[in-house]
């Protein structure tokens, strides 16, 4: 059996970049930042695209609620959305992992990257991107963890999963 120990970098767009975009207030552009409601609130625009692949296609909010990750632990698959993006936002306050793999068919150990998210920074994978299903992790108080989730609603399917060779022993400890 042969063994893979995973451990988190830090968050950021430039690292995050070849899988999709860090949504996160005060790490924008001049041209994004607009001030509205007579200049009381600072709305952050369109800081990413929502990608659906098809005109009859709609993007949709959900609450996705997530038990914590008990670490160490085991990563047997990963999955992508080959029809639309997907855009997870903490609404509990707490950091988050984020696995992601690079853009292959066949995926191994050597093309997944960790990432430790901070409760203010929000992903949003484009279409296509090789990840793992939300990895909450509760922090001290060990709590369930709620996320905003803009996804893509339409015919077909939109889920394609990827498991890995049983003799792999690929485990997530921060």
């Amino acid at each position: 059996m042969s063994t893979y120990k995973l451990t988190p970098k830090p968050l950021t767009k430039e690292a995050f970049a070849a899988f999709g975009d860090v949504v996160e207030a005060g790490e924008t552009s001049k041209e994004s930042l607009i001030m509205i409601n007579g200049g009381n609130t600072e709305r952050y625009d369109s800081l990413v695209k929502v990608q659906l692949e098809s005109p009859e296609d709609r993007a949709v909010i959900n609450i996705f609620r997530a038990q914590p990750r008990q670490l160490p632990m085991k990563i047997e698959m990963m999955e992508r959305h080959p029809r639309g993006s997907q855009s997870f936002h903490p609404v509990s306050g707490e950091d988050y992992l984020v696995l992601v793999a690079d853009q292959v068919e066949t995926l191994t150990p050597e093309n997944l990257h960790l990432f430790l998210a901070k409760s203010t920074q929000g992903i949003n994978y484009h279409m296509n991107t090789w990840h793992h299903p939300v990895l909450a992790l509760g922090g001290e108080l060990n709590k369930v963890c709620d996320f905003l989730v803009v996804d893509r609603k339409g015919e077909g399917n939109n889920c394609e999963e990827f498991f890995f060779d049983k003799n792999l022993d690929i485990t997530i400890d921060v």
